[in-house]
């Protein structure tokens, strides 16, 4: 039953803002539910607000938007048994698939023709101590790795980690974006710069284009 049906907060079509398929026209499903309360969550409306729907509708609905991307996202969607599923027919229809995950949920059963974007937690998130790091033995070039920084404590986690764990070398690409409101961009470009950290500086594009406050983007 559970993997015939998920607790779905929306489904919309966007801009993808927060990977390196940044710009590109993207349908969203954001899964009800998470067990991560970081501080600067932006979306804590997904913890418990959504309705059951047959996995098959999801699906449908999400290949109705038309979108050659798709993003499965929360929340935290690997709560939900059906969303292995639901990622596994995305890309038997033909789409191209990407997981936003927090990086706490094993990521072994995605299917292999995903993109895996995996959210480590910096201890400004409050939550860096549920990373569960037998995941980054788990990254493949097709995967992502994002941190999401609040300040220049974070910054720093954030160098340390991708030098002990060499992340340059596992993952595809490994992006460093700000707290929205908090970090300024031209701050971490230059700490980027100056320590020549092998990142992407992300900015959540999403938010430039539509505001801060705008849902169902």
């Amino acid at each position: 039953m559970e993997e015939d049906t998920l607790v779905v907060h929306e489904i919309f079509a966007s801009i993808q803002g927060e990977s390196s398929f940044a710009g590109l026209p993207c349908g969203f499903v954001r899964l009800t539910g998470c067990d991560l309360r970081c501080v600067w969550c932006d979306t804590p409306q997904a913890f418990f607000a959504g309705r059951r729907m047959a996995r098959s509708d999801v699906l449908a609905a999400l290949l109705a938007l038309g979108t050659p991307l798709v993003e499965v996202t929360g929340g935290e969607p690997l709560l939900q048994p059906g969303a292995l599923s639901l990622m596994r027919e995305l890309c038997d229809a033909g789409r191209t698939v990407l997981l936003e995950t927090s990086g706490a949920r094993d990521i072994s059963a995605v299917d292999a023709r995903v993109h895996r974007i995996v959210d480590l937690k910096p201890p400004g998130s409050g939550e860096s101590h549920r990373v569960l790091w037998s995941n980054v033995e788990r990254l493949t070039k097709r995967d992502e790795v994002k941190f999401v920084l609040l300040d220049r404590a974070d910054y720093e986690w954030m160098r340390d980690v991708i030098a002990r764990h060499a992340l340059a070398r596992r993952a595809g690409a490994i992006i460093a974006s700000c707290v929205f409101g908090k970090l300024q961009p031209d701050a971490l470009a230059r700490w980027i710069l100056d320590d020549c950290v092998p990142v992407r500086l992300g900015l959540p594009l999403h938010k430039y284009v539509w505001g801060s406050d705008a849902k169902g983007v």
